[in-house]
């Protein structure tokens, strides 16, 4: 979480985009900005689970068998400007690269009306305009922050089932036909460079990167303050 937003900095001062994929060494619960700290009482089997608040809003996400990305995108790109234009264009890629792959996604077209509070505890079992469906089941979808301008976007593809999110059933249990994460990973970055029109290089944080998300992981995401607070 530090280090998106370290990059989310690092866009909003005219760096450029990033884009970021990331694994969890165990099951995390990362609950959305505004939830509730006491509100995973109501899912009980993640609650051995270690939590992060993320910067993004939505419902709680356990991160386990998925891909996890973050987006950055620099305030002065037409992208930034209108805040579902990102969710659709990262969602359709995705969505074209399943389809090629022979899993029948398609984009959630209705959603709920209903406000955070009266919304499920877990992202997945909402269902949001833009979001990533295989049949009836969500198996991706995505959250923004915004920052002078510029936006980063987190999002989450289920590959399979957690223990500590049972009820939930990724691409292995929707899909008869087998799933490389390699694939996925490369196939989503490929079908955006062709959208927009632009290549990809892999790069390591810079040391300033590096030095502000060591700083934002102390006095931020590893803090009480945040953790266990309600963010406006």
């Amino acid at each position: 979480m530090a280090v998106d937003e370290a990059l989310l900095e690092r866009a909003a001062a005219g760096c450029g985009w990033c884009w970021r994929f990331y694994r969890w060494v165990e099951p995390t619960l990362s609950l959305g900005r505004f939830q509730r700290y006491e509100d995973r009482r109501r899912h009980p089997a993640s609650l051995s689970c270690p939590a992060v608040r993320r910067a993004s809003g939505g419902g709680a996400i356990v991160h386990d068998a998925e891909i996890t990305y973050s987006l950055v995108v620099p305030a002065d790109h037409p992208l930034a400007v209108r805040r579902t234009a990102l969710y659709e264009l990262v969602h359709a890629a995705l969505i074209d690269v399943l389809r090629s792959g022979g899993i029948a996604a398609e984009v959630c077209r209705e959603g709920s009306s209903v406000r955070d509070f009266g919304q499920p505890f877990l992202c997945f079992q909402r269902r949001t305009p833009g979001d990533v469906l295989v049949g009836t089941a969500k198996v991706a979808g995505s959250a923004q922050r915004r920052k002078r301008g510029a936006v980063l976007q987190h999002g989450s593809l289920l590959l399979g089932r957690s223990p500590a999110a049972p009820e939930l059933a990724g691409l292995s249990e929707l899909s008869a036909l087998p799933t490389s994460e390699e694939r996925l990973i490369h196939g989503w970055l490929d079908r955006l460079s062709e959208c927009l029109g632009a290549s990809w290089q892999i790069e390591p944080l810079t040391v300033p990167e590096r030095d502000l998300a060591a700083r934002l992981a102390e006095t931020k995401y590893a803090s009480a303050w945040w953790n266990l607070g309600r963010k406006r």
